[in-house]
């Protein structure tokens, strides 16, 4: 609520978002778009609870973010919220399981239940068959896909993406794009992604323009994946 961001660049102060106050709500699908430098990506972070605004209150589930403590904040991300970037950020080292597993090996899980989340997680992205290679050995699409099934390991209420096809075709963009919002439909999750894509926004339920680090209107999508 009445969210507000800047940064000092030598002697001038650049404001960043200028009160923002945003209702996302449960089960939504919504899609931040604007110009670049507009403010989405910092919404977005600050949403997340990966950023502190320098004024302003982000109510997650009844609890305001930046009153708990760093630790509380760390588990509340990792148990009720999942991530997707676009860098993909998996280590290059593991496989396409052992990624998708570690956020539920932050969260503690029984070692056999999360395995077998996991295992199940990427048969839902369409990579069952690939659960033991290397990210190097997975296409970019296919990198992307693992980052979602790592962002829905620990059964999040809401999905944060940011730039999700950023470094993807248009083709594969749009395939990961139709699979994420299908995934997040069916098991009933919020999804919040920042793009810069109009035609792939438009298949939310809500597109929310940035500009000049304010929100200037609320667009209803087509909520179609086709």
């Amino acid at each position: 609520m009445d969210v507000r961001q800047s940064f000092a660049i030598g002697a001038r102060k650049l404001d960043v978002l200028r009160g923002i106050t945003l209702d996302v709500r449960p089960g939504e699908a919504a899609f931040l778009v604007g110009a670049s430098g507009a403010g989405k990506t910092t919404l977005l972070y600050i949403l997340a609870g990966l950023e502190r605004p320098a004024s302003g209150r982000v109510i997650f589930e009844g609890q305001s973010i930046y009153d708990l403590g760093r630790r509380a904040q760390a588990r509340l991300r990792n148990a009720r919220m999942g991530f997707i970037f676009q860098g993909y950020f998996l280590l290059p080292e593991l496989t396409a399981l052992e990624n998708v597993l570690l956020p539920a090996m932050i969260g503690g899980t029984n070692r056999r239940e999360r395995r077998e989340r996991a295992v199940e997680s990427l048969r839902e992205v369409g990579l069952g068959d690939r659960l033991h290679h290397l990210p190097l050995e997975l296409s970019g699409g296919e990198q992307q896909r693992v980052a979602i099934a790592r962002a829905l390991i620990n059964d999040p209420s809401v999905v944060f993406a940011d730039e999700p096809t950023g470094n993807l075709d248009s083709r594969a963009g749009s395939a990961v794009i139709d699979l994420l919002i299908n995934l997040v439909r069916e098991k009933r999750k919020t999804l919040l992604v920042v793009t810069h894509d109009l035609r792939l926004a438009a298949r939310g339920d809500r597109t929310l323009e940035m500009r000049d680090g304010q929100l200037q209107n609320a667009e209803r999508g087509t909520g179609n994946t086709e």
